[in-house]
C-alpha cells in the first residue's frame, strides 16, 4: 500500500480498515475505531488513536490482541500461520536463520512463556536481533502475568507503530 495520509482520511470505515487493518496483527476491530477520530494531521496521530482504542478496550479485548500474534521464530512457526508483515519482521531480525541451538533455545522459551502466561511472547521484532529476543525472553520470564500483558500491549503499540509509518506515505 501506497496511500497518503490524506487519502486514509478521506476513506469511509471500509475503505480505512481494509487499508490499516492488518497493522494490529489479525484485529481490524482497532483500526475501525480509530476511524472515528479522523482526520489525523500526522502518521503520530493516527498511531495515538490506534493506542488509544487499545488502552479503552475490556481486559477480554486486550488479552485477544495479545493472543492473535504467534510465536517468534518463523523458521519454527507453521509459516501459513504467520501474516505477510509479521514473516517480514521475524525475518528482519533473523529468526529465520537460527543455529539449531537457538532454534531450541527458541522453541523451550516459547513453550515456557506460554505455559507461564497463557499467551504468546510478543517483541517487537524490527527493533531487535535473535541475540537480544533471547535475552528479553530470560528477563521477561521473571516478570508477573499483569506486567506481561502491560509490556506486551507496548511491543504491539511500537510494532503497529513501525507498520503505519511503512504503509503510509
Amino acid at each position: 500500500m501506497d496511500l497518503s495520509l490524506s487519502q486514509l482520511n478521506a476513506l469511509d470505515r471500509t475503505g480505512f480498515v481494509s487499508q490499516i487493518g492488518w497493522v494490529y496483527e489479525h484485529s481490524p476491530w482497532v483500526a475501525e475505531q480509530a476511524w472515528e477520530y479522523r482526520p489525523f494531521a500526522t502518521i503520530e496521530d493516527l498511531h495515538t488513536a490506534m493506542e488509544r482504542v487499545v488502552e479503552l478496550a475490556s481486559s477480554e479485548k486486550k488479552l485477544a490482541l495479545i493472543l492473535a500474534h504467534p510465536d517468534l521464530a518463523a523458521g519454527l512457526a507453521k509459516v501459513s500461520e504467520l501474516t505477510s508483515a509479521s514473516r517480514r519482521e521475524q525475518a528482519g531480525a533473523g529468526l529465520n536463520h537460527l543455529t539449531s541451538a537457538q532454534a531450541e533455545q527458541m522453541r523451550n522459551n516459547n513453550v515456557r512463556y506460554r505455559e507461564k502466561f497463557g499467551f504468546p511472547f510478543i517483541v517487537c521484532a524490527r527493533l531487535n536481533n535473535a541475540g537480544t529476543i533471547l535475552d528479553a525472553f530470560a528477563k521477561r520470564l521473571e516478570n508477573s502475568q499483569s506486567q506481561e500483558i502491560a509490556v506486551a500491549l507496548e511491543e504491539i503499540s511500537k510494532i503497529g507503530r513501525l507498520r503505519l509509518e511503512s504503509a503510509i506515505s
